[in-house]
């Protein structure tokens, strides 16, 4: 096996295929991808279900980056749209009606909030005090000394934050970070895009077919259907595939904790349940409808938005609509997501989503990492490996970075 192939990978998604093309184009090794799963794009993983509409099948992906490295290396494999993302929150207005309102909370949420004067004026107010384009956190609004500037700090924290966070962390207000209460920002733009970023936009066919191109090349051999568990021993000095010593690379973007079997116990994460929904046009006023509150017609969409969160009340926090996302032309049909949010039990069918970083874990996450470093050749890479939370593109810069180093390493030792 290590005469065979030089570098091993664990796991097909953004961090694995990444760093498998770059190994094998640009180091010109020989690169075998072990991946669980019986596909390759990880968690970005899409695909059409059975009414032809593209979905994103472990929950929503929108690609975003300030890094012209990571872009132009996506670009290698995939066109982008043009697509930039937006945002809202639906809640009850509290008179027996609904009202959404861009998140993250900008001037224009202002208006549909407290009306088109009064959210002016209090606008006005906020950019006399901080200045425009600013993003102004809950913490700084609450220490303003006029008093209307503060309690719109407490708006913002009651109606979009602390029950939407409630629901994804599992927590009460009262074990919510105060750090991470302190960050929530108020934009004072009316620029609704939830991301700033220089670069952003789908893959124009999909994230799948881009992470075919992505490992399409003559030193790479992927093999799905794979648990590396099964063929990896680091019980004893060295790392062992197949029963033989690994002498070769082995980068590892799987779950730290099962790599080792648990000793240590399990890392806790938030999983997520998904339901889906599709919708399609009633073409006749006779024909059926389950809901009147979206009576979708023959080229619309199910909601106003691609995401729109539910911040006070529902059990989901959020609704995907896919179509809004992808740009995709289907009509008359269209799916629908939403989002439940729940502790990671470690079952079978669940996915660990979200590490939850606190310090008594990361105490933990710093035994297994402590077992990794016995073996000079094994690399954690990505957000199960390293237990941390990284956008597509952090994780696309990082696996870029470590191959940097990796293979000038290799070419300093010979």
């Amino acid at each position: 096996m290590e005469q065979r192939y030089e570098c091993l990978i664990v796991g097909a998604g953004m961090a694995g295929a990444i760093a498998a093309r770059e190994l094998a184009q640009r180091g010109g090794r020989r690169v075998l991808v072990l991946e669980r799963r019986a596909h390759i794009a990880g968690n970005a993983y899409d695909c059409l279900d059975e009414h032809g509409v593209l979905i994103h099948r472990y929950g929503p992906h929108i690609f975003h980056t300030n890094s012209r490295r990571v872009y132009d290396f996506l670009c290698r494999f995939t066109a982008f749209s043009g697509y930039q993302h937006e945002v809202a929150a639906n809640l009850p207005d509290g008179q027996g009606g609904r009202i959404q309102y861009p998140v993250p909370f900008n001037l224009n949420s202002l208006e549909a909030a407290f009306g088109p004067q009064e959210g002016a004026r209090l606008g006005e107010k906020l950019l006399a005090a901080y200045g425009p384009e600013k993003k102004v956190t809950i913490l700084e609004l609450r220490q303003h000394p006029d008093p209307e500037i503060s309690a719109l700090a407490d708006y913002v924290y009651d109606h979009v934050f602390v029950r939407y966070t409630m629901k994804q962390w599992g927590q009460t207000p009262e074990e919510i970070d105060p750090n991470t209460t302190a960050r929530v920002p108020v934009f004072l733009s009316r620029d609704c895009r939830y991301f700033q970023d220089a670069y952003q936009g789908m893959p124009v066919e999909g994230y799948t077919p881009m992470f075919e191109r992505m490992l399409d090349h003559p030193n790479i051999t992927v093999e799905l259907n794979t648990d590396a568990r099964d063929r990896l021993d680091l019980s004893g000095s060295e790392i062992l595939l197949d029963g033989a010593p690994f002498r070769g690379l082995v980068l590892y973007t799987g779950a730290v904790d099962e790599l080792f079997g648990l000793v240590y116990g399990r890392l806790p994460y938030r999983t997520l349940d998904f339901v889906y929904e599709t919708w399609q046009a009633r073409n006749r006023p006779d024909e059926p409808w389950p809901d009147e509150a979206h009576p979708l017609r023959v080229g619309d969409f199910y909601q106003s938005h691609a995401t729109v969160n539910y911040t006070v009340d529902e059990d989901f926090t959020r609704i995907t609509e896919f179509k809004r996302l992808t740009g995709q032309d289907l009509p008359g049909v269209t799916t629908i997501m939403k989002e439940y949010s729940r502790a990671y039990t470690g079952a079978a069918e669940e996915i660990p989503y979200y590490a939850i970083i606190n310090p008594e874990n990361n105490a933990l996450y710093s035994k297994y990492q402590a077992l990794a470093d016995r073996f000079p050749n094994l690399h954690l890479l990505g957000r199960l490996a390293e237990y941390k939370y990284y956008n597509m593109d952090a994780i696309a810069l990082r696996s870029l970075e470590l191959c940097d180093r990796l293979l000038e390493e290799g070419e300093r030792h010979g």
